[in-house]
This record gives structure tokens, C-alpha cells and sequence, in this order.
């Protein structure tokens, strides 16, 4: 005997599918808003300093900052318990806020402790004050993103 599915399952299926999708459309575009934020706030191109000049502490800044924005999305997406397009249009304005938020605090975060993010990306070893900060904009980010919940 053939398994058959309950009609409504198929639909509920059906419909989780699409929001999933959708919601993976929203974070994509957050993701690109995030790392053009993320290098709007770092000196330089990070694209070209990333791709050309292959410069591990400019990696390894755009990394964190991609991760924390990667965790504000998240937080966003779970604090949306509402319908499909609502929970969508909350999760971009969530997301868009606390991109904006990881921003502003890495700026002043990184005029408070005096390093040069820019004299780091130069570099051309990994080093630690590097480390220093991409677990800063780790902790922005987890910090941004429990502010979202």
C-alpha cells in the first residue's frame, strides 16, 4: 500500500518550505548590507585587501563582523513570532537596526582602545590585537542580537 500523505501536512509542508526560503532571501540581503557595513567601518577595500593582498587580519575583521551580523539575523528571524510578511518586515528592520548598532559600537570601541584597524590590515602576520577585536565584534553582535530578542 502506498504511503499517502494528509493533504493539510502537504500544505503545512508546503508552506514552511516557502517561509524558510524567504527568510533565506531576507538574511542574503542582511548578510550583503552587513559586510558593506562592516567595510564602510574598516579602512580600505576589504574585498581587495581580502582578495589581493590576502592579508589575514583584514580576513579575519570582515570574519567576526560577518558572524555577528550572522547572529543579529538570527536573533532577528527568532524574535519574529508573527505571520510570514510581518515576521519578514520585522526581521529586516531587526536586522538593519542591529547591523547599524554593531557598527556605531565597533566605531567607538575601536576610538576608545586607540588600535588603527587600518595599520592592522597592513600587516601583513596576524596579529593580536586583531584577535582582540574580532572577538569584540563577536560580543557586539551576541550583545546586539539578545537587544533584538
Amino acid at each position: 500500500m502506498p504511503l499517502a500523505l494528509d493533504s493539510a501536512f502537504g500544505e503545512v509542508l508546503g508552506d514552511n518550505v516557502l517561509a524558510i526560503l524567504a527568510y533565506a532571501g531576507v538574511g542574503l540581503i542582511l548578510f550583503v548590507v552587513g559586510f558593506y557595513a562592516v567595510d564602510l567601518a574598516t579602512p580600505g577595500r576589504l574585498v581587495s585587501v581580502i582578495r589581493h593582498d590576502r592579508n589575514p587580519n583584514a580576513s579575519l575583521l570582515a570574519a567576526a563582523g560577518m558572524a555577528a551580523v550572522g547572529v543579529i539575523v538570527s536573533a532577528s528571524i527568532y524574535a519574529t513570532d508573527a505571520a510570514l510578511t510581518e515576521g519578514l518586515l520585522a526581521t529586516a528592520v531587526y536586522g538593519l537596526v542591529g547591523i547599524v548598532a554593531q557598527i556605531v559600537a565597533m566605531i567607538v570601541f575601536n576610538l576608545l582602545i586607540g588600535l588603527k584597524i587600518k595599520d592592522l590590515c597592513h600587516e601583513e602576520r596576524l596579529q593580536p590585537g586583531t584577535w582582540m577585536l574580532a572577538v569584540t565584534y563577536l560580543m557586539i553582535g551576541l550583545v546586539t542580537a539578545l537587544a533584538v530578542i
